[in-house]
């Protein structure tokens, strides 16, 4: 799973996933993105789920670039403890993945398996996604 190797400090508080991306919203490494329609976090689960179901698809040719990185920690508290005594243990990892962000790339391959595999990771994620392609200055769409 993804998790950062080291952090400043072990828990975060929630905060808000409000508004669009402030970057990342063009595909610029590959040819073809993955890019979320709504925000929300997304687990390491659910990042490698996707990865996993790119991979097998593509069966070992073309590229993979994946532009969220999970370092936002979740805590919870266990089933059946009553409240007070602090902040949960960290139960997970999250990537906060905000309105326009392109989180997937691929690249190296044809455009009806690039398709097919964004859609298959599309169907791992719990938001809306939309299959969007390169923009080549000069150039159509």
């Amino acid at each position: 799973m993804l998790m950062p190797k080291r952090v400043k400090y072990r828990k975060q508080q929630r905060g808000t996933v409000r508004g669009m991306t402030k970057g990342g919203s063009l595909v610029h490494s590959g040819d073809w993105g993955l890019k979320a329609m709504e925000s929300s976090w997304i687990t390491a689960q659910q990042i490698e789920a996707c990865r996993l179901s790119m991979v097998r698809t593509l069966k070992r040719t073309g590229n993979i670039w994946i532009n969220i990185f999970p370092d936002k920690p979740v805590t919870s508290k266990g089933i059946g403890t009553r409240q007070g005594k602090g902040k949960g243990d960290v139960e997970g990892w999250v990537a906060v993945v905000k309105k326009g962000r392109v989180m997937f790339e691929i690249g190296g391959v044809d455009e009806a398996t690039a398709k097919r595999a964004l859609e298959y990771a599309a169907s791992k994620l719990p938001i809306r996604t939309k299959i969007v392609q390169r923009y080549e200055i000069g150039g159509e769409l």
